[in-house]
């Protein structure tokens, strides 16, 4: 069975910094492109950040760029997302994702993943 559980949201005050995980099981989690997403009330889910299968190639949503840092350990069968000076527009539940093969061209395409873990909170206060 399919399974992403994600860990580490919390609150934190702007400018502060979280480490999110996911942890994949019930697959071969090094053949899967790994994204980041987020969802704040009302809006609609985006994509932040994508890792392709061997970290070769990363790709960050503008709103994150120099802020945010992807990476995987496939050894580990896990996923996180570093982030630093955190902005209170920063606020959302962040998901992780994992959809079969390459990053190249979909990487913030939510219909092209297969897989989704439940979610952890990310609340930034100014």
């Amino acid at each position: 069975q399919v399974q992403l559980v994600e860990s580490g949201g919390g609150s934190v005050q702007a400018g502060g910094s979280l480490r999110l995980s996911c942890v994949a099981s019930g697959y071969t989690f090094s053949r899967h492109c790994l994204g980041w997403f987020r969802q704040a009330p009302g809006k609609e889910r985006e994509g932040v950040a994508a890792i392709s299968t061997a970290s070769a190639s990363r790709t960050y949503a503008d709103s994150v760029k120099g802020r945010f840092t992807v990476s995987r350990d496939n050894a580990e069968n896990t996923l996180y997302l570093q982030m630093s000076s955190l902005k209170p527009e920063d606020t959302a539940m962040y998901y992780c994702a994992a959809k079969a093969g390459s990053c190249l061209g979909t990487a913030f395409t939510i219909n092209a993943y297969n897989d989704w873990g439940q979610g952890t909170q990310v609340t930034v206060s100014s």
